[in-house]
């Protein structure tokens, strides 16, 4: 009778280690094909990109870090294999790593000494830099010459070879009376160059950036009633006269500009007359522009409607979603009180403008 009992049991017993194996089995095989995919490459494609460990760093900082920045698929799986294999041994420095290395080849990189690159410098294009103050600062700290770059953002040949690859890159900003082409398409960031490099891998890095914001407002561009040149062009206009102020401040003296151009009124904005009088006759002061609007340049505001042939500067992102995004309202004018930090005063009409002034400015 027990035997009759057992029979079945044994054959429960059976089967559930048959079950539990085939679960395990299975369950093995995912866990091993996430494993090694986790540690695979991010990308076939070479891609270089400059990565930094901090003295401090610890292995799960390294790993957290590289996963950040798009170097790797998932920092706990990457921790668990330096544990396991032995490469927790890594040096603090700059290392240029590759997005087309897989996990095992980027540890074993951080963990040589010799890797670490000390020939890197890092440059710092404030929002409102001119082309000539970037390069200035760039031939500071490179073997690129000042006249190399500024060259290179002159050179219309090579900058339409870049269109494919840049779409905000058109024929409009070839036209005539533009001082330098790439003049207010040099995002502001802080960048990280080879001390020995060329104006080339320059110029591409800061443009990639550029892409970048490029592409988070593309829909923006797309809907707007300015070109892609135009944008830009006004955008660097709204960063003279605005920068250090509010974002509601930075678009409104965007709707004013907006709203004198559907008037057919001349801009008359002082800071395109500073871009022009600074470069013909090295005048740098804000006073200056505001007694020589009769200077004879296309970059005057004063004397030619509408925009400036291009960019007067390199604006940043506010500036930039002001322009996309300007506050509709019914003002035409505005000025700065420069002496007593008042901010921002608006007007509608021309007499409502000449009190402010006389208010502010004691004019």
């Amino acid at each position: 009778m027990s035997e009759y009992y057992d029979r079945p049991r044994s054959h429960f017993l059976l089967y559930l280690l048959l079950f539990l194996l085939t679960f395990a089995g299975v369950f093995g095989f995912m866990a091993y094909k996430y494993y090694n995919r986790s540690l695979g490459a991010m990308q076939e494609k070479s891609e270089a990109v400059i990565f930094k460990v901090d003295s401090d760093a610890t292995v799960r900082d390294v790993t957290a870090k590289l996963e950040s920045e798009g170097l790797i698929a998932d920092s706990r799986t990457a921790y668990i294999y330096a544990r396991l294999n032995h490469l927790t041994d890594l040096y603090a420095g700059e290392y240029f790593l590759d997005k087309s290395w897989d996990v095992d080849k980027i540890l074993k990189y951080l963990g040589d000494p010799l890797s670490a690159n000390q020939d890197v410098v890092m440059v710092t294009v404030v929002e409102g830099d001119w082309a000539k103050h970037i390069a200035e600062k760039i031939s500071a700290v490179t073997n690129v010459s000042y006249d190399d770059l500024i060259a290179l953002w002159s050179n219309r040949s090579w900058i339409e070879s870049q269109k494919e690859k840049y779409p905000f890159l058109t024929d409009e900003m070839f036209q005539n009376g533009v001082r330098i082409f790439l003049e207010g398409y040099l995002a502001p960031d802080t960048y990280q160059f080879m001390k020995t490099t060329t104006a080339e891998e320059i110029t591409t890095r800061m443009l990639d950036q550029t892409l970048k914001i490029y592409n988070q407002f593309q829909p923006q561009f797309a809907a707007s009633e300015l070109s892609t040149h135009q944008i830009y062009t006004l955008a660097s206009i709204v960063q003279y006269e605005g920068g250090g102020t509010s974002m509601d401040d930075m678009k409104t003296i965007a709707g004013v500009f907006y709203n004198r151009m559907h008037s057919d009124m001349a801009l008359q904005s002082s800071v395109t007359v500073c871009y022009a009088i600074d470069y013909d006759r090295n005048i740098n002061d804000w006073q200056d522009c505001e007694v020589n609007v009769e200077v004879e340049s296309p970059y005057n505001t004063y004397k030619y409607n509408g925009l400036t042939p291009g960019p007067i500067e390199n604006a940043g992102v506010l500036a930039l979603e002001a322009v996309l995004s300007p506050i509709d309202t019914d003002y035409m004018y505005f000025m700065a009180d420069i002496y007593g930090g008042t901010g921002i005063h608006y007007a509608v009409t021309e007499d409502e403008h000449y009190a402010n002034v006389a208010k502010y400015l004691g004019e």
